[in-house]
């Protein structure tokens, strides 16, 4: 089982750089001005059947500063969804959070997987 969860991180992480080398932002239309929006991404926790739901509840607060309140709210719905929203954010910070919270949960020996996509 933690060798298919490193293997998922470590081509979480390859299809990160990979998308480093080219930004997506969208363009503005006629009459708008040159500055462009960055395009959102969903940072989204899986479920597992084995990182304890406090574990999850902390990684929660610590990397999305969530209140304790909104932080089990979300883990009961990653628990009983499969996935939970964590947050939003441009590709850079959602790309952080992930490996940050990947790296966390390995380190603590859970296997939480966070991902991301596009929004």
């Amino acid at each position: 089982m933690r060798t298919e969860v490193q293997t998922e991180v470590q081509t979480e992480v390859q299809t990160m750089s990979d998308r480093m080398s080219t930004p997506e932002l969208e363009t503005p239309t006629r009459g708008e001005t040159a500055t462009r929006e960055p395009v959102p991404y969903r940072v989204m926790i899986l479920n597992d059947d084995f990182t304890p739901m406090d574990f999850v509840v902390e990684v929660l607060q610590q990397f999305f500063g969530k209140s304790a309140a909104d932080a089990t709210e979300i883990m009961l719905h990653v628990h009983y969804n499969g996935k939970g929203l964590a947050g939003v954010y441009p590709r850079e910070i959602a790309e952080t959070k992930v490996l940050q919270v990947n790296r966390h949960s390995r380190g603590h020996g859970h296997p939480l997987v966070c991902r991301m996509e596009r929004d």
